[in-house]
């Protein structure tokens, strides 16, 4: 289930925070939207923006975004509802846990984390019901254990 990677590491919070304005703004270049970008975005969502209800709207920003450069949110490619609310689930659960207090740290060790992983969303779903259409389009419980509360 694990696959190994070297995370690419944020030097400085201006980092994150310019990912995140620009994620917002749709102002990213498609090839800067990393997985660790992903995480590093919803970690300062959380953390720095409370004034954006992440469960109503984090779809609506990544389909928007995606939408922005080029990309298609359909049945097989952009936005994918299951996947991104269990790391948000993963990203809620790591603030609460970590020590580290400054941004890029703590981006930083969340990249280092389990709920930082590639894989991590297969700790809770089988690979047939986490890459369905539903699971696409909608969130779908998982199957294998709940998400982190």
């Amino acid at each position: 289930m694990t696959i190994d990677y070297s995370p690419r590491l944020f030097e400085r919070d201006s980092d994150i925070r310019a990912l995140g304005e620009g994620l917002l703004a749709c102002a990213l270049p498609r090839e800067a939207w990393t997985h660790e970008a992903h995480l590093a975005a919803c970690l300062w969502l959380l953390a720095e923006r409370p004034d954006i209800d992440i469960d109503a709207d984090i779809g609506t920003i990544i389909r928007r975004f995606n939408e922005s450069v080029g990309g298609v949110n359909d049945d097989h490619n952009g936005y994918h509802d299951s996947i991104t609310r269990a790391y948000v689930a993963g990203v809620r659960r790591f603030l609460t846990e970590t020590a580290e207090t400054g941004l890029t740290a703590r981006v930083n060790a969340l990249l280092h984390a389990p709920m930082g992983r590639r894989d991590w969303p297969l700790r809770f779903y089988s690979r047939e019901r986490l890459f369905s259409v539903a699971a696409r389009r909608g969130f779908v419980e998982p199957d294998l254990a709940p998400l982190p509360a």
